[in-house]
């Protein structure tokens, strides 16, 4: 039975090309755990918010999840597995994409602690601009 945090097989499919590790020519290195399992541990930490050694028996080594976060991250292969999904979910119907407004709603000013913190900063900043 598949976790809250798993992915589906048609998810699967999806994303294995873009995960698709690459061997060494010469064959010499040690075996890779299971990409999907350590992509399901990863996903299962990222969703409860626990830390890494929290990671339950049944998924990789948290260190071997972790490490692979921090690779797929700087090559930019976790954007592009988010994208891909969120693009899959968009063609279900189960999420929808829309791209934010360019200018923010206005807002009044601020008042209160922050509004005055601000207000102290500019005329620290410029000493003749007293209210």
């Amino acid at each position: 039975m598949r976790g809250r945090w798993e992915l589906s097989d048609a998810q699967w499919e999806v994303i294995e090309p873009i995960l698709r590790p690459k061997r060494r020519a010469d064959g010499r290195c040690r075996p890779w755990q299971d990409t999907r399992a350590v992509l399901n541990g990863l996903l299962w930490v990222l969703g409860t918010g626990a830390q890494w050694r929290e990671l339950p028996k049944k998924y990789p080594p948290y260190q071997t999840c972790h490490r692979r976060f921090q690779q797929w991250v700087r090559e930019g292969k976790l954007e592009r597995i988010l994208r891909a999904l969120a693009k899959e979910l968009h063609a279900r119907g189960k999420l929808e994409l829309e791209e934010p407004s360019s200018t923010p709603p206005s807002r009044g000013r601020k008042r209160g602690a922050c509004g005055r913190a601000h207000q102290a900063w500019q005329r620290h900043e410029n000493p003749r601009s007293r209210r």
